[in-house]
């Protein structure tokens, strides 16, 4: 089922703009149809179409539920800039593993290193990348690409999280066996490093810091593959990938 989302829906149960728009040109839905509409914080409305135009969709209300489709972690991915369209691919399959928020990190090894204003420019297309793969998926709740940050600074936000798992090419602690030991953490923050990896300065810096130092085990994954290979992790060892 076609699927959008608008914080204020309730109040407001009807599409406009470029919503209006796909869903009268691109889907070429009709009155009666069904669609679903998502107020980004969780919950869901099945409604069907009472009009339609490119330029506003009515819609009614038929059903109030809690979505689905969102996990009983919060998890953030803190994850380096990668070259090419390798972070945008990261973006859109951390979304459908079900991804809270994620954080774009520049470290000392990254080969990308966009400036200012190239950046505020790729900060916004990544949100749009992570909106429509939320749609696509059956999400709940809109992921949050947040500003682009360092390491030291990324430190520094440790204490807002139950959990940070630090995964480090060198080895570490084995993911099951850390998240069996922390089995109550609710909010949890994945990092992983750019193409060159990280250095031994920031890997102290890290786990100075309180992250968890963690492997991968022993072959050593594609920068673009460790993010999802955590994730996914993390997703089934705390039963959110049944």
């Amino acid at each position: 089922m076609p699927r959008f989302f608008k914080e204020d829906f309730k109040e407001n149960p009807f599409l406009e703009g470029a919503d209006a728009n796909h869903v009268a040109r691109s889907l070429r839905m009709k009155v009666g149809e069904a669609l679903t509409v998502s107020d980004s914080r969780g919950t869901d409305f099945d409604c069907v179409i009472t009009s339609v135009t490119p330029d506003r969709v009515e819609l009614k209300i038929k059903e109030i539920k809690p979505s689905e489709s969102e996990p009983s972690v919060e998890v953030t991915l803190c994850t380096c800039l990668l070259k090419g369209d390798k972070f945008e691919m990261v973006i859109r399959h951390s979304v459908e593993l079900g991804v809270t928020k994620i954080v774009p990190v520049l470290s000392t090894n990254c080969v990308s290193r966009p400036d200012a204003k190239s950046l505020k420019s790729k900060e916004q297309r990544w949100q749009k990348i992570a909106n429509e793969a939320a749609g696509q998926c059956g999400r709940g709740v809109l992921p949050t690409l947040l500003s682009t940050t360092d390491l030291l600074a990324l430190a520094k936000t440790f204490n807002d999280y139950d959990l940070v798992l630090f995964f480090y090419e060198l080895g570490g602690e084995p993911l099951g066996e850390t998240l069996w030991e922390n089995d109550t953490a609710k909010k949890i923050a994945i990092i992983t490093g750019p193409e060159g990896g990280f250095t031994a300065s920031e890997a102290e810096l890290l786990a100075n810091a309180g992250a968890k130092t963690i492997s991968l085990g022993k072959r050593i994954l594609r920068a673009e593959t460790a993010p999802l290979a955590a994730l996914t992790g993390v997703m089934l060892l705390t039963d959110n990938l049944e």
